[in-house]
């Protein structure tokens, strides 16, 4: 199989530290197109499309593979071995990707030196009383079951509430429009797959193994991800460092660039910071 053409992988430079990002549910590699010129000299990038997304070879899904992230993470770790790579790597992950990445460095922690989780969240269920994910277990059966009545309206319901643009007005519609749109041109049944792996799944109880190193980029207010996640991840994940950014929204790095840009150079050693 030709993991580089099914996953639609693409690198930028061929020289330097290797940063591979890892889109979000619904999303693909080209969300990552406003972060990726600010490390363009200073970093070899790998952007890839996981198998049911984007420009993914559709006709190798496997529906029993991924019902569960970590067949997602085997994409991850398909791509690392294709190309070669045996350390090294930071890997950048938006929303559901954060634990893809977790679950991915727990498989083979060698691989990665770092993490970097913008967004994350183990679990978006609330479990009382101790855990506040975000939502009740009917309010994701009620969005799944909108998917199947009503994909495009699903997909206008979604992507304004994660852009952030139902919290902070008109500057953030064209995030919501471009979320919208990835929503739409994903296959529907691809993306009933993703959607249950993304919002039932729990890695609460994955987090005491991660052994990397890792930044969490937690969004002040994110209606997908309360500001205790962020909190809670911090105090379970070891060797984590906890930035909150003053963004509305689920994806600072389409809708705030610079500040992840930031945030990012902020937190990788010295030596591969851009000048």
């Amino acid at each position: 199989m030709d993991v580089l053409k099914r996953n639609h992988v693409h690198v930028i430079g061929d020289q330097g530290p290797v940063l591979m990002f890892a889109h979000g549910f619904g999303c693909n590699q080209d969300m990552w197109n406003r972060i990726t010129p600010a490390f363009k000299t200073s970093h070899r990038q790998v952007l890839f499309d996981y198998v049911g997304s984007g420009q993914s070879d559709l006709t190798t899904f496997d529906v029993t593979r991924y019902s569960h992230l970590s067949g997602y993470a085997q994409d991850i770790l398909e791509i690392c071995d294709a190309l070669g790579f045996e350390s090294g790597i930071t890997l950048i992950g938006h929303s559901v990707s954060s634990s893809i990445g977790l679950l991915a460095s727990i498989a083979r922690p060698d691989l990665f030196n770092r993490l970097i989780l913008v967004g994350p969240n183990p679990c978006f269920l609330n479990v009382p009383p101790d855990y506040r994910g975000g939502f009740e277990r009917q309010d994701l059966e009620d969005l799944l079951a909108l998917m199947d009545q009503n994909y495009i309206g699903w997909a206008n319901y979604l992507g304004p509430m994660a852009s952030g643009e139902t919290q902070s007005g008109i500057e953030v519609e064209p995030v919501s429009r471009r979320l919208t749109d990835s929503f739409c041109t994903t296959d529907p049944v691809a993306a009933k797959v993703f959607a249950q792996a993304t919002f039932f799944a729990d890695n609460r109880a994955d987090l005491d193994q991660v052994t990397t190193p890792s930044l969490i980029l937690q969004h002040r207010h994110d209606a997908l991800v309360p500001i205790e996640v962020g909190e809670y991840m911090h105090r379970k994940l070891r060797n984590s460092t906890l930035q909150v950014l003053d963004i509305a929204g689920h994806c600072g790095h389409m809708s705030h660039p610079s500040l992840i840009v930031s945030a990012i150079r902020a937190y990788l050693p010295e030596p591969e910071r851009v000048s």
